[in-house]
């Protein structure tokens, strides 16, 4: 088994019940906050190692660094590592695509992510805040057809829109 399927078993699936997942998490959460403190801090560094030897180098576990791995892997510069059949001793490579990582950081909901100090001298304050709305604006769904008081009611009673959904409007 892929070291990636042992670690979402345990984080996402069996093998732990519900307080030890909370605490894997958090675990995690705070050792991938360090991480990203030492990435951002020189963020035109290529980092390159085994699985094993990044583990090692972020002081954590192999099964951690995978979460990490597996959660960088779509912000990275024009490539994605192998991590549905990385092993410990597979060669990874990271290399930030600092505003897909700033974009997804935002997409995950992680604010202890893209709110650290390390973006101000990585991205500009207009940056960011253009790449916050456009993720933002990526899951709203506009309704594009105008629904006017006479017309028939969206939700299919056969009534007007003014007299059904459109009443207090």
């Amino acid at each position: 088994m892929a070291i990636l399927e042992t670690w979402r078993n345990l984080a996402y699936g069996e093998g732990l019940d519900e307080k030890q997942r909370e605490e894997l998490w958090t675990r995690y959460f705070q050792i991938e906050k360090g991480i990203y403190e030492q990435i951002l801090a020189n963020p035109d560094q290529v980092i390159e190692g085994t699985v094993k030897e990044l583990a090692e180098k972020y002081e954590t576990e192999i099964l951690i660094m995978t979460g990490f791995l597996d959660g960088i892997n779509e912000s990275l510069k024009g490539y994605e590592n192998p991590i549905d059949t990385m092993e410990e001793d597979t060669l990874v490579k990271i290399e930030i695509d600092p505003e897909k990582l700033y974009y997804n950081m935002v997409e995950a909901k992680a604010s202890w992510l893209y709110e650290l100090p390390q973006w101000e001298s990585i991205l500009s304050e207009e940056k960011r805040k253009e790449l916050y709305k456009k993720q933002k604006a990526s899951g709203t769904v506009r309704n594009e057809t105008k629904v006017y008081p006479n017309d028939p009611c969206p939700c299919g009673s056969g009534k007007k829109y003014k007299k059904c959904c459109g009443k207090n409007a």
